[in-house]
């Protein structure tokens, strides 16, 4: 594993071609991680935590569909939450695990409290990284007017210059750090231009519809009685300090952890993200 974790594909029950990297041992005793992305990110922005755990569990990051290596579907109509589920729940199953902490950000996080109401049994923690039961519209409508449109950029430095100008918040530090975040956000065309790494057409299922967001506090109140953390950026207009507030007074035992200055969405790798993620983990070996 020179890169320090296995590649792996599998194909849907619908025959998309899916992709995930599978760190650590998969033999190893302890529960395994498993890393759910962002609506429009991939595998590549859990490297740096899976690595940080590779060597004492298994640590297992998917491409949905339609984003980084995974296939992009003909039909956009399959870009709905219940297919990305039905997808990881088909990974789980091949890859032979039985109960995992999962770890969310954005529409991960709503996806981990899905599979907390589909298979209860299956879920011994979870970390929210950014969301919870209500997403702030201002938030949704900044990320679904970004997304929708493709815009190419010439070079890796005029598209960090770019990520830069649209996402001043994120904990990106170091000119490597913004290097990772732009190869996270783009790739290569034919045409020698730098394309987003994802089918623009997964918003279509979003913006087509009439409906507001559905209801996820039942999603969120029924979570297991397992530990759970949820982290805010401390300038998140996705989820806020109120809702934040809201998700604690629901459920009295839930770990909080709000990294500073940070906007949508922590990276997880700022030291107060890394040690309420330890704290969590140590929950589970008390």
């Amino acid at each position: 594993m020179p890169n320090g974790y296995r590649e792996g594909r599998y194909r849907s029950q619908d025959d998309i071609d899916l992709y995930f990297r599978d760190y650590g041992d998969p033999g190893s005793t302890e529960l395994p991680l498993l890393c759910l992305t962002g609506l429009t990110r991939n595998s590549r922005d859990f490297e740096r935590l899976a690595l940080h755990y590779a060597a004492e569990r298994r640590v297992i990051s998917p491409d949905y569909r339609g984003r980084g290596r995974s296939q992009y579907d003909p039909n956009w109509r399959n870009y709905r939450p219940e297919v990305y589920l039905n997808d990881i729940r088909h990974l789980l199953a091949l890859l032979d695990v039985h109960k995992t902490v999962v770890i969310g950000t954005s529409l991960g996080g709503i996806l981990a409290m899905a599979l907390g109401a589909l298979q209860p049994v299956a879920i011994a923690a979870v970390v929210l990284n950014d969301i919870g039961p209500e997403v702030a519209s201002k938030g949704l409508g900044r990320i679904l007017d970004y997304i929708s449109v493709d815009r190419p950029e010439r070079d890796w430095p005029s598209a960090i210059e770019s990520l830069k100008r649209l996402f001043p918040s994120l904990s990106a530090a170091t000119p490597e750090d913004w290097q990772r975040v732009a190869e996270g956000t783009f790739r290569m065309g034919e045409d020698g231009l730098l394309h987003f790494d994802w089918d623009v057409a997964l918003v279509k299922p979003i913006a087509g519809s009439s409906d507001a967001l559905p209801d996820l506090w039942p999603l969120f109140r029924g979570l297991p009685k397992v530990p759970v953390l949820a982290v805010r950026g401390g300038v998140s207009d996705v989820l806020t300090e109120a809702t934040f507030e809201r998700m604690a007074a629901a459920r009295p035992d839930l770990m909080r952890a709000t990294v500073p200055a940070v906007g949508h969405a922590p990276s997880l790798e700022e030291p107060i993200a890394c040690q309420a993620i330890d704290a969590l983990l140590g929950r589970l070996t008390a």
